[in-house]
């Protein structure tokens, strides 16, 4: 589903694996969107009733969602070498799609709240030969969310592969989850 904006265009549709993982998020729930962009997770999460935190350096693409008490928007800028600005904050998912910039991967991993989610999914090694990104500074390697994830998060789903849809592109997709704390019992 498009949601239409009269500054910026349409927001692009909800990625299938968020969506898909989505159902596992409660509804009462904090949502982190890093890298926001136009905020089609965001949107997509508030929409089904959570809060939401939407963190991006430029927010003007969300700025419509301001007057909303359930958004805050966050401007920062994840690459200019400052750091985490959310470093006191847990949330009970956190969703990153199409972003990397591997110092800020154990910020992103250590804000998934006990009990909470992390679904992330971006480019991976051999997107050169279907056009951008080709940078290999933006190119997962194999199996890289894996391994940046454990053993702090318990992965439900893994994916390493060629997509077609919505374009061609090689792709890694994660789902995991933090475990909620031992109770020791009295």
């Amino acid at each position: 589903m498009r949601e239409a904006r009269a500054e910026t265009g349409p927001v692009p549709a909800v990625s299938g694996w968020v969506e898909r993982f989505a159902e596992l998020v409660p509804k009462d729930v904090e949502v982190l969107d890093v890298a926001c962009g136009a905020g089609r997770h965001g949107r997509f999460f508030r929409r089904r009733g959570n809060p939401v935190v939407m963190l991006d350096r430029n927010i003007a693409p969300v700025a419509d969602m301001a007057a909303d008490p359930e958004v805050q928007l966050v401007a920062f800028d994840l690459e200019a070498g400052r750091p985490w600005p959310l470093a006191d904050r847990r949330f009970g998912c956190v969703v990153v799609t199409n972003y990397l910039h591997r110092p800020i991967i154990r910020d992103i991993v250590a804000a998934v709240a006990p009990g909470g989610m992390l679904i992330y999914e971006t480019f991976a090694r051999g997107n050169e030969a279907f056009g951008k990104p080709s940078n290999p500074d933006f190119l997962l390697h194999s199996e890289e969310l894996l391994i940046l994830c454990r053993p702090e998060l318990r992965v439900i789903a893994f994916e390493d592969l060629t997509v077609t849809i919505p374009r061609p592109a090689c792709v890694q997709r994660i789902a995991a989850v933090r475990n909620m704390p031992e109770i020791a019992e009295i």
